[in-house]
């Protein structure tokens, strides 16, 4: 009787299917130079977020009020119902929720209106080289001097922006940059200023990763700009817009240096986000524990919000 090809596969040893290639001295090379690069952000990583993260997770569950606390003692889960049931808490972290949400959403305005298009501009008009170090050029300013700067153009007399809004008629009188609506109008234009030129890297990453077959095609067809638009940039760029999207939600949550200049730990309470809150009740009014807690229960559900954007990213990718 003659066996088939798979009775014959599966008659011979394991280790005869399975040859393990042996690497060349070359790929070796190449594995040791990326972990050579990889090792040093790696390991501060692991250092400054992975081992904190471990080490806070006892804390959560103490009355801590301070990394010198002499005595500590066990509390259960108070500290995760507080924000249900203590009144104090809820007066702190509900309003600086609301004004964290809000900022995330004009943020992320800002990631399209400064980013993307800054990114058009180059993809089709083609400038290169100087432009792209000067649009770049302010990730290379502090979030405190991005603040102080917003004070200075804001301010309320003197303040350059202020005047000019107001000699051009765009405005009757000066933002204030310690109002609600001053610091909510003038924080997302600073940082979005800021981030520019790296949200204009990651578009401009889509744009060029599109092939121009594809384009071309769209312009024998007639299809006007705004058609090549919505129907033939935006749709193979879907990578590229979760990426931006993921990067600007971590960075909105993040802010901090700029709200200390603008006065967010003393005498401006509309730039209290939610990062000034917690380190308000870690280091200045020695609630260390509660402070942990209420940063891992926002926390938790943006991992989640992460994670379904990450998923979502890799099926546009399939």
């Amino acid at each position: 009787m003659q066996l088939t090809s798979a009775e014959v596969l599966s008659n011979q040893p394991l280790e005869g299917r399975k040859q393990k290639r042996r690497m060349s001295k070359r790929e070796r090379r190449h594995i040791l130079t990326d972990w050579a690069f990889i090792s040093p952000q790696l390991f501060l990583f692991v250092l400054l977020t992975i081992v904190p993260l471990f080490v806070a997770i006892p804390i959560l569950f103490t009355d801590m009020s301070g990394f010198n606390d002499p005595q500590v003692n066990p509390v259960g889960f108070r500290n995760f119902t507080a924000i249900f049931t203590d009144p104090s808490v809820q007066k702190d972290y509900f309003p600086a929720l609301r004004r964290t949400v809000i900022f995330v959403i004009l943020n992320y305005t800002t990631v399209f209106i400064f980013g993307l298009s800054l990114a058009l501009l180059i993809y089709e008009v083609g400038f290169r080289g100087g432009f792209f170090s000067v649009v770049y050029l302010p990730l290379m300013v502090s979030g405190l001097g991005v603040g102080y700067l917003a004070v200075m153009l804001f301010s309320r007399e003197t303040g350059t922006a202020n005047l000019l809004l107001v000699e051009l008629g765009i405005i009757e009188k000066g933002l204030n940059i310690y109002t609600a609506r001053g610091t909510a109008l003038i924080l997302p234009l600073m940082v979005g200023w800021r981030y520019a030129g790296y949200n204009m890297a990651i578009f401009l990453a889509g744009l060029l990763a599109i092939p121009r077959d594809t384009i071309e095609s769209a312009i024998v067809d007639g299809a006007s700009y705004w058609q090549r638009l919505i129907r033939v940039y935006f749709p193979q760029m879907w990578a590229s817009f979760i990426l931006a999207t993921t990067m600007c939600l971590i960075g909105s949550f993040a802010v901090f240096d700029e709200l200390v200049a603008m006065g967010g730990l003393y005498v401006n309470p509309e730039a209290k986000f939610l990062s000034v809150l917690f380190f308000t009740y870690g280091f200045q009014i020695d609630r260390l524990a509660l402070g942990l807690t209420l940063a891992m229960q926002t926390f938790l559900p943006l991992v989640l919000i992460g994670v379904a954007l990450q998923r979502l990213q890799r099926r546009t990718q399939l």
